[in-house]
């Protein structure tokens, strides 16, 4: 690898270990094993290469969550399976999840670390909605994107605060078919 590919996998490993707001430059170069003055040349800042190292880690876990896909008989059983998957998966990369939660927190001062949040969620608001009408993303309709693909990504922003915060308290699977059933009960009432 190159210096800059080592520093992404470097900025990585100190988000995995320190997560986002405790990474400084001399952490960085130290997993990289490049010099401070290499963050600069090859990103400007120590903020663009972790934004962009978690931007990565984020596409890697999206590009993967089809293997979260849920199982059973029926939609409600594969949707319950699904969240169950996601939850157990909340616990496996909790750095992720917590870096994300950091970084977003100070992208409340950072246009640029916001631009960044903010086109990933697009990405993946249009993604989802495209994985669950099952059409090529390119295909699927504005309205699932700003509709289905939100309330998805809005669920799952929740419930992985939740699982972080409380895990024992956090819902699963089955819970949260159940609320969504009552929800769209109440809704057409």
């Amino acid at each position: 690898m190159g210096n800059r590919e080592d520093l992404l996998a470097g900025a990585r490993r100190c988000l995995e270990e320190k997560g986002y707001l405790r990474t400084t430059v001399r952490d960085i170069a130290s997993a990289a094993q490049v010099s401070m003055a290499a963050i600069g040349y090859h990103f400007g800042s120590r903020e663009a290469l972790l934004n962009q190292a978690l931007s990565r880690a984020m596409e890697e876990w999206a590009a993967s969550a089809g293997r979260l896909a849920g199982q059973g008989e029926t939609a409600a059983e594969r949707y319950a399976d699904m969240w169950d998957r996601k939850i157990a998966d909340f616990g496996e990369m909790r750095w992720l999840w917590t870096a994300s939660v950091e970084a977003f927190v100070h992208a409340q001062t950072s246009p640029a670390l916001l631009s960044v949040l903010a086109d990933d969620q697009r990405r993946s608001r249009r993604m989802v909605a495209a994985q669950w009408r099952g059409v090529p993303q390119e295909e699927v309709a504005e309205e699932d994107v700003r509709g289905l693909g939100s309330v998805h990504l809005a669920l799952l922003t929740g419930v992985m605060v939740q699982c972080l915060t409380d895990p024992g308290q956090a819902p699963n699977g089955r819970e949260l078919a159940q609320g969504l059933r009552a929800m769209a009960e109440l809704l057409e009432s």
